[in-house]
């Protein structure tokens, strides 16, 4: 019976039989004990071509705020709301689908069935279909929960699915390939700057053959539920129904929706895979990782717990520190895996990955405690590459630099959260754009000649305004900042969600006021070659048959960017890091979903795995050596490491020790340190693995040795007195 009944599915198209009816569970698989959602008492029905009463002209008295931005310009403006759209839709009345009734983000919720995959991409565009659209950019393919629109309405980017005004039955349909138990859905409004479009109430239908339809039906009622749905653009709102579906496709068909606007929605679908003994229907695409690590979201308190656990687990290549605290008192906390923890070796770079700069981009939080289980559990197998990684390098993790805004996402929920919630800090600042503006003295210096004789290309000191007690700087911020200056990082990368590209500095644009501009930095070669690799290594990024996340396909650039080329960022860590420190730092988009289900995090971390680890093994290229004292062996700190061609040096650490990343090719490289006679020689980087060793050994000015020989309370040598001696006539 069961085979019959699915082969009856699948070739119910062709023959045109419907397997569904009206209030059952197709196939039988409807799961046991599903219980009813209480109903409310219905609201009387208005006639469509009376006006309620208390109501004028088929409106209703409830005002709605609305914020209107064009031209940096904010107008705030009152529309009304229709109870019914035009041409006049009978109102059906609004029924609660769960216990909980509409969730509108008030807290978080866990569906029984994970999202159907609208918003990560794994729902193709070939699977959405709609009964119109007002153009190819509102077609079915926009109608993808969290999708963002371009800058200009009526491109081939806007933000929703929008039916044509003259469509009096208007519905978007997924197709799921497969027999799925659909348990909810979630919409959301029209993603634009320019227009205001939702849909108010929806009912969901649902088929096998895309022919025959059948409607969530009320038990008691038995009356098609009409689904409250969403009373501004972007918060999401879930509906659960009142008992879960057996079907292969589901359509939703709006009802009611703002007054002056079109039936425009975003939308995500909760649906569970069901088995399929026969084995009937295309086999569903394999997502997971055989790595035995912990898939799933980590708040503040289980995240603390893990990285407990993993230096419980490997002790002796483990350090877990804090370096500062959130506005809300909670602690920054970083995992340092090195085969020597908590000492920096003299050799040995330091690297950094930062995640979770904006709060509800989950994501990259997820694969930095991913990383660390996978590093541990690998050392103690023995694997010979991370081995390698661990006791050449230092590298420290930060999952979460701004804890406060992942509490209030992980509140919602990953697919509650919207696009924006939880972004900033408890302060409302956003921290990638909190940094210290080093750009435009930089570029102020270079325009007046200065650079680097007068002021240098790198190292740029804090402004004296940012060090002010009362400075908008957030103390996320200034913890970050001392940890940069207090360790000597090489090479870093920043971890975000909600595109996938990786970018590179400059993020701000040289020409004032630009929303855009190629501003390449001096190292343009290095940061290309760092943004490739990771991109390159990404799997998502190298799927040639993914379509592009929201406005901007990035595939024929190679899924690389220049940030400022992009979109101007003023402030960003990327750019503080390259003028403030020695760091290399690039920003990497990781996924389309800034905040996916925990179903989607094995798939991500494969993704992402060889990326991670093929980037932070770039710290090997180019030269590093040591700047000694010639007659002591010390090594010299503060010592400036030039490249002939490049305006942009770097500096040795307390030991003497420096690392310079460079493509291959010859380079005339010079170290120079107060005191000292500058000392030049050419170094010649290849494609081999490791960095090529290029040490200095500097002599130190006669002044110098008078300086210190006097400081000593030492007789000036009569040699060095004659040399001094010349060196003033000559000066005459």
């Amino acid at each position: 019976m069961w085979g019959l009944l699915l082969a009856l599915v699948t070739f119910a198209p062709a023959v045109g039989v419907g397997l569904g009816a009206p209030g059952a569970s197709v196939l039988g698989l409807a799961p046991p004990g599903t219980t009813e959602a209480p109903v409310p008492t219905p609201a009387p029905r208005s006639s469509p071509t009376e006006p309620p009463a208390g109501k004028e002209n088929g409106t209703s008295e409830h005002q709605v705020r609305l914020r209107v931005i064009k031209k940096k310009k904010i107008i705030m403006k009152k529309r009304k709301k229709l109870t019914r759209p035009r041409p006049p839709v009978t109102a059906e009345p609004l029924v609660t689908t769960s216990p909980a009734g509409t969730l509108d983000l008030l807290e978080k919720q866990e569906p029984d069935c994970p999202p159907l995959g609208l918003e990560s991409l794994r729902v193709s565009d070939s699977q959405l279909d709609a009964s119109s659209s007002q153009s190819f950019g509102l077609g079915p393919h926009r109608g993808r929960l969290n999708i963002q629109s371009g800058l200009e309405d009526g491109d081939l980017f806007d933000g929703a699915w929008c039916a044509e005004q003259q469509d009096a039955e208007p519905w978007l349909q997924v197709d799921a390939r497969h027999p799925t138990r659909f348990s909810g859905v979630i919409t959301q409004g029209r993603n634009s700057i320019w227009r205001y479009d939702w849909v108010t109430s929806y009912k969901v239908q649902f088929s096998n053959d895309s022919r025959t339809w059948w409607g969530s039906k009320n038990r008691s009622s038995g009356m098609d539920v009409v689904f409250p749905a969403n009373s501004d653009p972007e918060t999401p709102v879930l509906n659960l129904l009142p008992e879960p579906q057996v079907a292969r496709f589901i359509r939703l068909l709006p009802q009611t929706w703002l007054q002056g606007g079109a039936a425009c929605l975003r939308a995500e679908i909760l649906a569970c895979p069901i088995s399929d003994p026969n084995s009937l229907f295309p086999e569903f695409p394999v997502l997971g990782s055989s790595d035995p690590l912990d898939f799933r979201h980590h708040d503040y308190k289980s995240m603390r717990k893990l990285m407990k656990q993993v230096n419980e687990q490997c002790p002796n290549i483990t350090r877990v520190y804090s370096i500062g605290k959130s506005h809300q008192g909670l602690k920054l906390y970083v995992m340092e895996m090195s085969d020597q923890p908590g000492e920096h070796e003299l050799g040995e770079p330091e690297v950094r990955y930062v995640a979770g700069m904006h709060g509800n981009e989950a994501l990259g939080r997820e694969l930095l405690l991913l990383l660390m289980q996978f590093l541990c559990h690998e050392f103690l197998r023995g694997d010979p590459r991370v081995t390698r990684l661990l006791t050449e390098m230092r590298i420290h993790l930060l999952p979460s630099m701004n804890p406060d805004g992942y509490e209030t996402a992980f509140r919602r929920g990953s697919e509650l959260v919207g696009w924006a919630e939880g972004r900033w800090n408890h302060q409302g600042i956003d921290l990638n754009h909190n940094f210290a503006d080093l750009n435009t003295p930089l570029w102020e210096a270079e325009d007046d000649g200065l650079v680097p004789d007068t002021v240098p290309n790198h190292h740029l000191p804090l402004p004296t305004y940012y060090t002010l007690p009362n400075a908008t700087v957030a103390p996320e911020t200034r913890a970050v900042i001392k940890w940069m200056e207090r360790i000597p990082f090489v090479l870093s990368a920043n971890l975000h969600g909600g595109e996938l590209v990786v970018s590179y500095p400059f993020d701000m644009t040289r020409t004032p006021w630009a929303a855009r501009e190629l501003t390449p930095t001096p190292d343009e070669a290095v940061f290309r070659w760092l943004s490739t690799v990771y991109a390159g290594t990404n799997r998502a990024m190298q799927d040639p048959d993914r379509r592009p996340c929201h406005s901007q396909d990035f595939s024929p650039y190679g899924n690389v960017i220049n940030g400022a080329d992009w979109h101007t960022v003023p402030g960003s860590m990327n750019d503080f890091s390259y003028l403030h420190t020695n760091c290399f730092e690039v920003t990497v988009e990781l996924s389309c979903d800034k905040f996916p289900h925990e179903n989607e995090l094995p798939q991500e971390w494969e993704n992402n795995k060889d990326a991670l680890l093929t980037y932070l093994e770039q710290v090997r290229m180019g030269i590093a050596g040591v700047v000694r004292d010639k007659d002591t062996e010390l090594g010299i700190a503060d010592a400036v490491i030039a490249v002939d061609g490049i305006n942009h040096d770097v500096t040795t650490a307390w030991g003497g020790d420096y690392w310079r990343l460079l493509t291959p090719g010859d380079y005339m490289v010079t170290a120079s340190a107060e005191g000292y006679h500058t000392v030049t020689r050419s170094c010649r980087v290849t494609f081999e693995e490791g960095p090529v060793p290029c040490n200095f050994h500097l002599t130190k000015t006669p002044k110098q040795r008078l300086r210190e020989l006097l400081a000593a309370g030492a007789k000036v040598p009569p040699d060095l007195r004659r040399r001094l001696e010349r060196l003033r006539g000559q000066k005459n």
